[in-house]
Formats: structure tokens, sequence, C-alpha cells
């Protein structure tokens, strides 16, 4: 959420992230019409209730009952009037805060201006993509034929868009997680196994709620959501605490299945395990100071680069246009792996930094060391990395002629002595 503070000494700040984002300025008026009505009631009921307490004290004083009675049957309508604004000002800061929650981030200078997602920039390529002088079967044809992926079984059981892994096709994906885990522990993060459902209010604090409300997977009988992310009980973690900014900053992984109802058309991007309303994903997430986020967002991304590296997946790195820039975000830089046989690059992972955007709705604060007023922390997060893209990958990169696969050496500790796939 951001500083109502922006819309009252900056607007024109705020419309012209709008702008860059694609989106209406319109709304900004809209705040700072709400938001003045707000002051203007507080300032009315604070003088009523003055103008009350300053009544009480005198009647305690007055001895005569007549004038007493009139005091009293006077400050009986002053309340019934302050009762009457208290209920005004409920309905306004409410309705405020519901205009708040819908606004996206300011977007950071560094970010190119862009419309959508054909004018993100690509910053580096790492390796060369593999085209081999064989003909690479995509990950669909490949998993049924190794006996690894089962389409009909998790159409049968669920629906569209769902899988059944087998074997070694399994125990791969499971290795992924444990080996992405335990690096990411080796880089300063500490693991977290945290509840797959949340509370609303868990979600609100992420920035899921209220825009991506038609995406998410409800409890109608609790108020509990399916996460999306293990970003989502990550900032839930500190929900209306107060850190000690000595200990910052606190550097989290973890992870979790990801359930979203994704909103797709019939098509090639589409085929095969690419796109799924549930998938694996470990996460990386930083809480830190406002003046060390820059370094944070630098290791993050080095971190999830290493990822790939040690995976042997050639990968490159694109920041993210305004037009492309997710709602939270001040920046993101996506990483994209090569995969021969889908003949394109994957999202495997973004990394972002969020600003005090989400602190400020989770209502989580540090208190500099030597100081007594609180501050927001910044708070960064980033895939390290999403399934089930980086396992097409390694299905497509390490195929072999044969049709078998090469288990990359990292992963072959949790593989039980499966060196290849057949």
């Amino acid at each position: 959420m951001l500083d109502i503070k922006l819309f009252r000494e900056t607007p024109d700040l705020v419309r012209e992230a709008l702008r860059k984002r694609g989106m209406d300025p319109a709304p900004v008026d809209e705040v700072i019409k709400l938001d003045t009505l707000r002051r203007d009631l507080i300032r009315e009921v604070e003088g009523l209730k003055a103008e009350r307490n300053r009544a009480s004290k005198e009647i305690g004083r007055t001895k005569d009952k007549a004038e007493r009675q009139a005091k009293i049957d006077a400050m009986r309508a002053v309340g019934d009037q302050i009762s009457q604004l208290d209920e005004q000002l409920r309905q306004v800061q409410g309705q405020l805060n519901d205009l708040m929650a819908t606004f996206p981030n300011i977007p950071d200078a560094r970010v190119p201006l862009g419309a959508d997602e054909s004018e993100n920039v690509v910053l580096r390529t790492v390796g060369e993509p593999r085209r081999p002088d064989f003909k690479v079967q995509p990950h669909w044809d490949l998993g049924p034929a190794l006996g690894i992926i089962n389409f009909e079984q998790g159409v049968k059981m669920t629906g569209s868009r769902f899988y059944v892994l087998s074997g070694a096709g399994a125990r791969l994906q499971r290795a992924l997680i444990a080996w992405m885990l335990d690096l990411h522990i080796r880089q300063g993060y500490t693991e977290k196994y945290t509840p797959f459902m949340v509370k609303s209010d868990t979600m609100f604090a992420a920035g899921e709620l209220p825009k991506f409300q038609a995406n998410m997977y409800k409890d109608h009988e609790e108020d509990l959501w399916m996460v999306p992310t293990a970003e989502v009980p990550l900032t839930g973690l500190h929900m209306g605490e107060i850190l000690d900014g000595a200990d910052l900053p606190l550097r989290y992984t973890a992870y979790t299945p990801c359930f979203r109802r994704e909103k797709m058309s019939a098509g090639r991007d589409v085929r095969g395990i690419k796109r799924g309303h549930q998938f694996d994903k470990v996460e990386m997430y930083i809480y830190c100071r406002p003046e060390d986020a820059d370094a944070e967002l630098e290791k993050m991304l080095a971190d999830a680069e290493q990822t790939c590296a040690e995976l042997g997946l050639t990968y490159r790195i694109v920041q993210l246009c305004t037009g492309d820039l997710g709602e939270k975000a001040q920046i993101t830089y996506d990483i994209e792996v090569w995969s021969p046989g889908v003949e394109e690059w994957l999202e495997v992972s973004s990394v972002s930094c969020v600003g005090d955007f989400q602190a400020r709705r989770a209502g989580v604060r540090y208190r500099p060391e030597g100081e007594k007023r609180t501050r927001y922390p910044y708070t960064l997060n980033g895939s390290g990395l999403g399934l089930p893209r980086t396992l097409i990958a390694i299905l497509e990169n390490y195929q072999q002629p044969d049709g078998s696969v090469i288990v990359p050496e990292v992963l072959r500790p949790w593989m039980g002595g499966i060196e290849v796939i057949r």
C-alpha cells in the first residue's frame, strides 16, 4: 500500500506512475477528496470531544440544578453529533482504505517504459541456447514415453491442467526442491516451512487481495485461501510486529505448492506442464532496511542465477518494463531458461524489490538501532526456482538422441543412484 503522504504532497508523482503502467490516474483525485474529508471530520470530532470534556468539568462545578441540567442536555446533543460524525468518519475511512488498496506500487526510476511484455529488455544472456543435431522431443511427448509424466491420470482425477509425475520424474521433482532449499541455505537464507493456507488478512498483506481474488482458491466455509506462492506466508510471518533493526536483513527461503486459477486458451503456450492450477516453487524472501535494498536485490538476483548456473542451464536476465511490472513491485528482473524441445525461453524466476508496499499492508515495522521511532522495512522476493518449468528445461536440455535424459550432477545425491532416466 502506498503512503498517504504521496497523495497529499506529490500527487503528480502517483498520477505519472499510473500513466507509466497504462492506468487511469483519475482515482488519485478521489483519494485526495476522501483524505481531505476524513481529516476535516477528525478535526470536527476532536473539537466536539474537547468541548464535551470542558463541559463535563463545568457540570461538575455547577451548583444550580437547572443550569446543570441545561448543560447536561446540551452535551447530550453534542454526544449525538459526535456519534453521527464518528459513523461518517468510519465510512469515509473505509472507502479511503478500500480505494488505497487498489493502487499499484510506484515503479523505480530504473524501470524502462513500455506498454507490455514485448517491450521488456534483455540485459544479458549466459551460455548458448542448446540446439543439438537431433530432434529434441518436447516434454509432453518425452515424459509419457519415459513413463514419468501421465496427463490422463491427472485429468481423470481432477481435470484439465493437472498431471501425475511417476518414478524418476517424481523423484527428480523432489530432488530439485531439496537441492534448491539446501543451496539457498548455503547462500544465507533461513528455511521456513509455512502453512499452505492463510487468512484473508495475510493475503491482503502480501498484496494478493483484493485485486487477484478471482485467481485464487478459497475454502468458503473458513476464511482460508490456498497460497499462490510462499511469498504470501513469508510476508505474514511478521504481521503487526516491530522488528529489531539490528536483526535486519532477515533472509528466508521456503517451499510450497502454489495454487492459482490460470486463465488460459488452448494452444502451444499451454500444452504440457508449463502452466497449471497447481505447481511447486521454492521462494526467497528478504526484509531489509531501505538503504540496503539495492544490495539485497543484487544478491537475490545473483542467488537465483547461481541456481540456474549450477543446473547447467542457459539463461537470460530480462528487466520488466512499466507495462509488464507486477502490481506490488517497484522493479523486477525475470530469469528465463532456454528449453530446446518447446523452442522458447521459459521464465523460472522473478526477482523483485517491493519497497515498503507489503510492510505497510502487513503492519511490519523495525526500530533502527539507537532510535525511538520506527520505520517500515523494504521487502524483496524471488523464485529460486519455480517448477515445473525448471523440470521442463532439464528434461529437454539433458535429453539424449535415444530419448533418455541425463540427471544433472548436482541432483544425483537425491536420486538414489539414478544417473540416467530411460
